[in-house]
């Protein structure tokens, strides 16, 4: 099953007939009248937003600027849970399951064991100060949770391309040895485990 089209079918379901009035009207510049009219469930009005190419699993700011609107910021959360997750990228531009597996194990002890010298592991990684800077005023007093998103938008900005072996490199580079070392050691075992 998509996940995208089960989270779909979860916000459908948790919308009130006024609030898929008010989605509808919202709609009105990006679907057809008579189309708009025979909407009558939020999914009904999804499946118009994805034909139309408007939303998809890798495009959902139009549904969080229309959940906004409505005020329905329980919406926007399960929206951005779903990006984290890191399903919202397309398909394709996504690493395979072992290397998210993989890549999970590393960030994991990448967050427990690197302190207050994130910031130079991150661009050793070539992530871009200001990109860190507004991860910072979002988690302001979160050093753990500021290094997690980080990590986390690196994994999206280099989708396919974001590899284990560049964390390891990073690591070395900033002669984070430890972790480095911690870090293998954990993806021997899981190697291991798998085979």
């Amino acid at each position: 099953m998509d996940p995208f089209l089960a989270l779909l079918n979860s916000l459908s379901a948790s919308l009130s007939s006024s609030e898929l009035c008010e989605l509808k009207f919202l709609c009105k510049d990006k679907i057809g009248k008579r189309k708009l009219e025979s909407v009558q469930s939020g999914r009904e009005l999804f499946n118009f937003l994805m034909e139309q190419q408007l939303i998809a699993s890798y495009n959902v700011d139009l549904l969080k600027s229309m959940f906004k609107t409505i005020k329905r910021e329980d919406l926007i959360s399960q929206l951005e849970e779903f990006i984290e997750e890191g399903e919202a990228s397309a398909p394709d531009e996504r690493p395979d399951m072992k290397e998210r597996r993989l890549q999970k194990v590393v960030i994991e002890v990448i967050c427990e064991n690197v302190g207050r010298d994130w910031k130079m592991l991150m661009r050793k990684l070539d992530f871009s100060d200001v990109r860190m800077e507004r991860i910072m005023v979002a988690k302001p007093n979160n050093l753990r949770e500021q290094l997690f998103q980080s990590l986390r938008e690196w994994q999206k900005w280099k989708g396919k391309d974001a590899k284990v072996a560049d964390l390891i490199k990073a690591l070395r580079d900033c002669n984070m040895n430890l972790v480095a070392d911690i870090a293998e050691q954990k993806l021997f075992h899981l190697n291991t485990e798998n085979m």
